[in-house]
């Protein structure tokens, strides 16, 4: 809780919402922009509620359903969304009046931006949000930078490169979430951003199938276990790693069927094994990607997301880039959870005021567009 009068300056207070691919729950971030840089005032974390995680992740790792049930599911996110917003207000001592706007994300349950006829999904009704809370609400970010050419994503690095660059070093923020992606931040260089492989997602759905929990806490059962060397090199054969950015991918391709038709030619292993072998080839994929941007430069990586409280990748990030400074954007400033958050308050504030917030040197964009679409409180 926070006391919200103050005299010094007139806040300037936008909402972040964000709901990921571990389908854990919903980040809310609350920023005031009328600090420079901008400042995190509050956060907090909200559990999903276990039916409608059960039912996303049916969808996700299908991506079949029926028009009634995607309704349903896109409805009950809205509300959720609200009804969260809702929560972090009161416990923060805030009303509706003191908020320019929300930026939602809403969840993704599928994104091909190199099909045929790109496109990206992300569910959740925004006029429930905006209904429900009384606050104009800015949603559906990703489409309009694929309208102009983009793959509709990462859509972060801007707000990395506002809150984190600096002209003397390299530095690259690595969000470990669902999936992996980096905003490369070079001094005298466009920024850059993609993703570059799978997060914690495969390891997060193995343990899943094999014990029945959520994650690896700390990497334990990781730690137990043993690197596989010939599977790990199989799967870090896999062809998204040869591309060449701007590129994006997510559960439609790093998911257990992936995963299953990588196992077929191994007979002979062990759950807690390939639960190893799957945190080495997160780091390594990691890893591989830093050490060909690494340049004379102090080269600085700053790691956010759930991956940054495992030890264990955080420890083979360290060995496996020993020409870097690998630490956790907390002690830079924004909690290691909400950074994602943080980004949709400003891609929500840009958007309030029509200013650009994709990068064409990240998305491959054919131009610079203010993202997002609006939908007002009344």
């Amino acid at each position: 809780m926070f006391n919200f009068m103050m005299n010094e300056y007139s806040p300037n207070y936008y909402i972040g919402v964000m709901s990921g691919t571990s389908l854990d729950g919903v980040d809310i971030a609350l920023m005031d922009f009328a600090k420079n840089p901008p400042k995190m005032i509050a956060c907090d974390f909200f559990p999903m509620p276990e039916e409608l995680r059960s039912d996303i992740s049916a969808l996700l790792k299908t991506g079949e359903t029926n028009l009634q049930k995607l309704g349903e599911i896109d409805h009950r996110l809205g509300l959720l969304y609200a009804e969260t917003i809702n929560a972090f207000l009161a416990k923060n001592q805030l009303t509706a009046e003191n908020i320019q706007a929300i930026g939602c994300h809403g969840q993704t349950v599928w994104h091909s931006p190199d099909s045929a006829y790109p496109f990206t999904t992300q569910i959740g009704d925004m006029n429930l949000v905006a209904a429900k809370t009384g606050i104009t609400t800015i949603g559906d970010f990703r489409r309009k930078d694929m309208a102009v050419g983009g793959q509709g994503a990462p859509l972060v690095p801007a707000f990395h490169q506002a809150i984190f660059s600096e002209p003397n070093r390299l530095t690259v923020v690595l969000n470990i979430g669902g999936i992996s992606n980096i905003s490369v931040l070079k001094p005298n260089s466009p920024t850059i951003g993609y993703d570059v492989g799978a997060g914690n997602t495969l390891m997060d759905s193995w343990i899943e199938q094999h014990q029945g929990k959520r994650y690896d806490k700390n990497g334990e059962w990781a730690r137990s276990g043993q690197i596989i060397p010939n599977l790990l090199i199989e799967l870090l054969n896999e062809p998204f790693f040869s591309k060449v950015p701007p590129k994006s991918t997510g559960r439609e391709l790093f998911n257990l069927t992936w995963l299953a038709k990588k196992l077929e030619n191994f007979t002979a292993w062990k759950p807690e094994n390939v639960q190893r072998t799957l945190a080495e080839f997160t780091a390594k994929s990691i890893a591989n990607e830093l050490i060909a941007l690494q340049t004379e430069l102090p080269c600085l990586l700053l790691v956010c997301g759930g991956g940054a409280r495992n030890p264990l990748l955080m420890e083979r990030l360290a060995d496996l880039l020993p020409n870097w400074n690998v630490t956790t954007t907390t002690e830079f400033g924004l909690d290691i959870d909400y950074v994602e958050a943080a980004a949709f308050a400003w891609l929500a504030y840009q958007r309030m005021h029509s200013l650009p917030s994709n990068m064409p040197s990240v998305t491959g964009a054919k131009k610079a567009v203010s993202l997002g679409v609006i939908y007002p409180a009344e």
